[in-house]
């Protein structure tokens, strides 16, 4: 077997993360049994209750379906060479746009109102990405700093709009009113549908990224600037161009939580699902079909969070505990690799798709 032959059937890129949740959840049943508490007994009511029944499985892809969105944001953005911290903003950007369009247009057919709404959440999410994009190509800026500080703006201009002029009218609650029948997203056989545009969306970019010029450009530029430079290829339309698509499904994932979940827009219910993205991509390994399993492992762990809470007697911040663990696993290799080529004199590049 060739060297070649070697690399092309590794099972290194699943190995990691499949190492990653080994090794978390190991540590996590040790703190579990160090409060007095059966681990054994905790996992067990854990996965039987995310997947376990009907009911457990369609709301673990409920929770999944923003988780897959939000960690194809920031994965798009990973394979042209950028991240995209910003995935939280985005969200809640196409939640509140979405949410405006469910609850303003008033006689619309579903098949017209569900698209429209999608279409306001995944133009506005787009263009919050957008500032930071082109901050990024023509000034330098670097995204990071950016896209969190574009969250922080975000979050308190979506308080302030929905607790002033989108309020729901006699209501003590920071929420808009509710989106019309029409605007909401359909269950499919008792399982969300909006987990199902979550998928196709994820086989979307994955073929684009093998198949197409466009996917060319952002691998190229991911991988090495000066070589996307030498090819012709323009470096700053690309990182423009993998801003917006970014931005354009954290908008998506923020309007199919409110139109298929919340049913309105309240800042209480997408906190952190943008953030939870970045552990998605990751854990992922940066690829648009490995979001999809580990959407899938995070939105379990977060629906069955309060069963286990009772029925184990375990705190439920033990799984955020988890998903803290698994997240700093995941990315351990990556430091590791970044400071021993910065200690070997190699510079890294700055793709994720490796």
């Amino acid at each position: 077997m060739t060297e070649e032959t070697k690399k092309r059937f590794s099972l290194g890129p699943l190995f990691i993360p499949f190492l990653s949740v080994f090794v978390a959840l190991a540590i996590g049943g040790i703190l579990v049994y160090l409060q007095g508490s059966n681990p054994f007994l905790a996992y067990r009511v854990l996965f039987s209750t995310a997947f376990g029944s009907l009911d457990g499985f369609a709301t673990t892809l409920a929770k999944a379906t923003p988780l897959v969105l939000s960690g194809l944001a920031v994965v798009i953005c990973l394979r042209a060479g950028l991240f995209n911290i910003g995935a939280q903003g985005q969200l809640i950007s196409g939640a509140l746009a979405s949410a405006w369009a469910g609850y303003t247009f008033v006689g619309l057919p579903m098949l017209v109102h569900i698209p429209l709404a999608l279409g306001f959440g995944a133009f506005f999410g787009a263009a919050v990405a957008m500032i930071a994009g082109a901050l990024k190509a023509y000034r330098g800026v670097h995204e990071v700093i950016t896209t969190i500080m574009l969250n922080s703006i975000v979050i308190a201009l979506a308080d302030y709009l929905a607790s002033t002029p989108f309020k729901e009218p006699d209501q003590p609650l920071t929420r808009t009113p509710k989106i019309q029948d029409s605007a909401r997203i359909p269950d499919i056989f008792g399982l969300p549908m909006g987990f199902f545009l979550a998928v196709f969306m994820a086989l979307a970019f994955w073929w684009m990224l093998r198949n197409t010029t466009t996917g060319f450009r952002i691998e190229t530029t991911g991988r090495n600037k000066n070589a996307g430079l030498y090819a012709g290829i323009s470096v700053k339309r690309t990182i423009m161009m993998s801003m917006l698509l970014g931005g354009a499904v954290a908008g998506v994932a923020g309007a199919v939580e409110t139109l298929s979940i919340v049913g309105r827009f309240e800042p209480a219910f997408n906190a952190g699902l943008g953030f939870d993205g970045i552990t998605v991509a990751l854990l992922g390994r940066a690829n648009p079909l490995g979001v999809i399993p580990a959407a899938i492992l995070i939105g379990g762990m977060r629906a069955s969070g309060s069963t286990v809470q009772f029925e184990a007697g375990v705190p439920p911040e033990v799984v955020d505990l988890l998903l803290a663990l698994i997240l700093f696993f995941v990315t351990a290799p990556i430091l590791a690799r970044f400071f021993k080529r910065k200690h070997d004199g190699v510079s890294l590049t700055s793709g994720w798709g490796n």
